[in-house]
């Protein structure tokens, strides 16, 4: 009986038949075969297998009916072999916890590690191919900001500038496609993914407030920009991916030729904008390395555009100004071409990163605009992709919902309601954000080990992972871990910070083998040792004190700060349901009022804006952000 598996809408039964094909054959990818018995245990795996045998490689053909008769003359040798495979499985997620809790050393040695690895000539770590990784960065940017250490605040900042300048970037149409193949950042792998999007935008946005680079802030607009108009679906889910091809070939909707850029912008404005974003007739772009030319060109700026203007004699911001109306011309032509295929499945984990970004990008950038679709993407997920009895599923796609939720799906709309209700104030996200923990903890919690199942107590899978390795997105544990927290935190909820706390020490171990494949793991270790704080403001809702007390806080880095606001003249705001410890905040004189809180402790209220930033800042155990 042969099944195919899409990995995305079942990332349960992918984690744990990749597992075997690593336990089997060492290695793995996709696509992915595997050979099983009937009771779900894999004797056979292998990636890259073709219908037909060639160039010594066996095709399915050919290698089926050897394994019939394998299986015919030595089938207990077969399912003997399986059974061994998901034993070995079902160990390796019994997370052996470390001997001690994890410290700030461990910080330091991931850093240490990204350090070696950090391509100080192109950007990002090691050589080909290469990802974008966005919370390897975020790390840094924390650790730099806990620290001082200015490196770490270098090696972010090359490697945005290059992925922004680089074919990685869609220079024409925005967002971001999946990896470079190369170490420049320059030939893509085409596709586009949503979450490469979402936590590429939390990067660039945390990067403008750590630097106030206009850069940064404006790629996460852009990348923003490619999210709502291509990737969002009417009702406000966002769709997964588009496609690396279009007519059978990667890559053709995204090249150009330089006689299609002068036929589009004219012999001058095509010249110029060809040399700025090193277009040549020959081409740039070969189909496979070494490959002749093909004529057809990626776009990419080699050097900054202060440089370009200076060659052109003119000012930075009239080059800017060209380069934006022949970015917009050429994006009117290319919107003629066939475009590549759309996968319009709506997935929880991956719509909540979105949400998550938009609400991060709302409060720095205070674009209301990006509030109002994180809204309304977290009112889609909760009214579609949420049972009658409050448990969240997976999948959405053409009106029909289904598949139980991961932990993926839990601990990211966990951190997505909790983005929302700091962009918002609006308490309804934080006791979803409650509710949703309650389900979390009862169904996926390892009682024995800590930390949590990637699959409830009553799914399917053959084997319950327990993930915590930080890859192309971070773990459900990871995000887990520092969600609740920051949960507990705002809701002063003992038990969820006692859930979290525990996660350090059954997981540290395996952090401790590898602190660089953590960094998200990280990121929350870093915020639960803190010192960390809540401010809570209380003021007259939209006044102009209440206001621009809200805006100092989130115009400035601070990514170790929860912010809650209590508003004045109600006698019991809805917040003090959720937030008990809110009952008793008033303004002072009539004014917006801040409490600057650490481990449930408050210092004095001030009204003064000057004096809760250095309160704030008094609590930080590093000097300013580097700018």
């Amino acid at each position: 009986v042969c099944i195919k598996v899409d990995r995305e809408e079942r990332p349960d039964i992918d984690q744990v038949y990749m597992a075997a094909a690593h336990a089997l054959t060492g290695t793995g990818g996709w696509p992915l075969t595997i050979l099983m018995t009937s009771d779900k245990k894999p004797f056979f795996a292998a990636s890259y297998i073709p219908k037909e045998s060639r160039y010594g490689m066996t095709g399915l053909l050919d290698l089926i009916p050897r394994i019939s008769k394998v299986w015919q003359s030595q089938r207990q040798d077969l399912e003997n072999a399986g059974g061994q495979v998901m034993e070995a499985l079902q160990g390796a997620a019994r997370t052996p916890p470390g001997e001690s809790d994890l410290d700030e050393a461990v910080l330091d040695e991931a850093y240490e590690t990204l350090f070696r690895v950090f391509d100080g000539e192109n950007g990002g770590f090691g050589d080909a191919p290469k990802f974008p990784t966005p919370h390897n960065l975020i790390f840094l940017l924390r650790y730099g900001n806990r620290t001082g250490k200015e490196p770490a605040y270098t090696m972010v900042e090359k490697t945005l500038h290059a992925m922004r300048r680089g074919g990685i970037f869609d220079q024409v149409g925005y967002g971001f496609h999946r990896y470079s193949t190369d170490a420049e950042w320059f030939v893509p792998h085409f596709e586009k993914m949503l979450y490469d999007q979402a936590l590429l935008v939390m990067a660039y946005t945390e990067a403008y407030l750590a630097t106030g680079r206009e850069e940064f802030a404006r790629t996460a607009r852009e990348t923003i920009a490619y999210v709502l108009r291509d990737m969002t679906d009417p009702a406000g889910g966002f769709y997964s991916a588009e496609d690396a091809d279009s007519e059978g070939e990667e890559g053709k909707f995204y090249l150009w030729t330089k006689d299609e850029i002068v036929g589009v912008l004219g012999e001058d404005d095509g010249e110029r904008f060809s040399r700025v974003f090193n277009v040549t007739e020959p081409g740039n772009y070969r189909e496979q390395p070494g490959a002749r030319r093909t004529g057809k060109n990626i776009l990419r700026m080699r050097r900054p555009l202060a440089s370009w203007a200076h060659e052109f004699s003119m000012s930075e911001e009239d080059l800017s100004w060209f380069v934006e109306g022949a970015r917009q011309r050429l994006f009117a032509a290319r919107e003629k071409r066939v475009r590549p295929a759309k996968d319009d499945k709506i997935l929880t984990d991956w719509n909540a990163l979105m949400i998550a970004a938009l609400a991060k990008a709302a409060r720095a950038f205070d674009d209301p605009a990006y509030l109002a679709a994180a809204e309304k993407a977290t009112a889609f997920v909760l009214e579609n992709l949420r049972r009658p009895d409050g448990r969240l599923l997976h999948r959405y796609r053409n009106g029909e919902a289904g598949l139980a939720a991961t932990l993926d799906d839990y601990a990211f709309m966990l951190w997505a309601l909790i983005e929302v209700y700091e962009a918002s104030f609006a308490p309804r996200y934080l006791r979803t954000a409650t509710e949703l923990a309650r389900d979390l903890v009862a169904r996926y919690r390892d009682c024995e080990g800590g930390g949590f199942f990637f699959t409830p107590d009553d799914g399917d899978a053959p084997v319950r992972q327990k993930p915590v390795y930080d890859g192309a997105i971070p773990s459900g544990n990871s995000v887990a871990m520092q969600a609740l927290f920051a949960l507990a935190r705002m809701t002063a909820n003992l038990e969820l910070e006692e859930t979290a706390d525990r996660m350090k020490f059954t997981f540290a171990g395996t952090v401790r083998k590898s602190p660089a494949g953590h960094t998200h793991f990280l990121t929350g270790l870093e915020f639960m040792l803190g010192p960390n704080f809540e401010v809570v403001v209380t003021g007259m809702p939209g006044a102009e004190d209440t206001t621009a007390m809200v805006r100092a806080i989130r115009s400035r880095y601070t990514p170790d700060s929860l912010v809650i606001f209590r508003p004045s003249g109600e006698e019991r705001p809805e917040i003090v349901e959720v937030a008990g410890f809110t009952r008793d905040i008033v303004m002072i004189e009539e004014k917006a009022t801040a409490y600057v809180c650490t481990n449930y402790a408050c210092d004095i209220p001030t009204t003064d804006i000057d004096e809760m930033l250095r309160l704030m800042r008094s609590r930080e155990r590093s000097p300013e952000p580097i700018v």
